[in-house]
């Protein structure tokens, strides 16, 4: 299935039904008076969020979704019958935007969580409402009002508590396959991973966190190369990033010229993004001797005054990665209360 991230759509609500003017004629009841029943509410259109959906898809090629408009009341005071509301179902992460002002209309984050998108319109009032002891035969009603109609943008934020970040062919796929089963694609050329994937890692004691892998950034992803700066969105819920640096790079790439590369990509897309907890993950250690990693991390460590948390692994044999986990997840449990999912 394509992965859809992003789409624009129409909605809109029913309009209500207009009040009826009627008065009752029976046999025998010369002066029945008023009977005219009011008109039905318009249907509203509603947005809910389903854990079964990761992918907006079936929303880009259906663009406008209308409720069904509320019926005209009758005669011997029978209502109008109210219009259907309309449920429109959307993966869990989806941020819905106005999208003529881009106010933020909502953001849907829990499963069957909904949102009132577009209310339907009021119904109008039948004559029998303005019956009065001075007015015994009103010829007066009221129109039901229109539903509201507007164009919204949808944009789907995946929810993870940890996302993985770096350079196209460091590691980042094998990582996450090895430690969550999720299954992602690996292969030794670039980009082979074209769209965000989840996958869920078990700790001691069942514990379980999220972790997202999105696709590698190269030089001028702010400004479109490769896959762009597209899919940095879907680390935006994160509580955690994991720098993942090739310490083998490939192409006589520097692996200061790396890091400062991905850094700054992720600087000019969002600072917020930029200034989250990060830390740095070098991969591949089983391919070089103790002594040129030491050699390297100390380079770094210089170059980027390094303090805070950084990891020695092989995603590929698992070296490291168990202690990652643990240490992750006791980060996470650490600041639970600080989520912002």
């Amino acid at each position: 299935m394509k992965f859809i991230d992003q789409t624009v759509i129409q909605v809109i609500a029913g309009n209500g039904g207009n009040g009826c003017i009627n008065f009752r004629r029976e046999k025998y009841i010369p002066k029945g008076g008023p009977d005219g029943g009011d008109g039905g509410d318009g249907g509203s259109v509603w947005l809910e969020a389903n854990s079964n959906l990761n992918t907006l898809i079936d929303l880009r090629f259906k663009k406008i979704f209308k409720a069904d408009n509320g019926e005209n009341g009758l005669g011997r005071n029978c209502s109008g019958k109210k219009g259907k509301d309309i449920k429109i179902y959307v993966p869990i992460g989806t941020k819905i935007i106005n999208h003529q002002t881009r106010e933020i209309i909502g953001d849907l984050i829990n499963h069957k969580q909904k949102i009132l998108i577009a209310k339907g319109g009021w119904h109008g009032l039948g004559n029998t409402r303005f019956k009065s002891s001075t007015n015994q035969t009103p010829r007066k009603r009221t129109l039901g009002t229109i539903g509201e109609k507007r164009d919204i943008q949808l944009e789907l934020r995946l929810i993870a508590d940890v996302g993985t970040l770096g350079m196209p062919n460091v590691g980042k796929s094998t990582l996450v396959t090895n430690i969550s089963g999720a299954k992602t694609k690996i292969a030794d050329y670039p980009f082979t991973t074209l769209y965000p994937i989840l996958g869920s890692v078990t700790t001691g004691s069942n514990n379980k966190f999220i972790i997202a892998d999105i696709p590698g950034i190269i030089q001028g992803a702010s400004e479109g190369a490769g896959l762009g700066i597209r899919f940095l969105k879907h680390l935006e819920r994160c509580k955690l990033l994991l720098h993942i640096i090739d310490l083998t790079p490939q192409n006589n790439y520097n692996i200061i010229d790396n890091i400062n590369l991905v850094l700054n990509e992720l600087k000019k897309y969002s600072i917020e993004l930029y200034d989250k907890p990060r830390w740095l993950v070098f991969n591949k250690i089983d391919l070089l001797s103790r002594k040129k990693i030491d050699q390297i991390i100390n380079e770094i460590k210089h170059t980027f005054k390094i303090r805070g948390k950084h990891y020695l692994i092989s995603s590929k044999k698992q070296i490291g990665t168990k202690q990652l986990c643990n240490d992750i997840h006791q980060y996470l449990k650490k600041h639970k209360k600080n989520s912002v999912c």
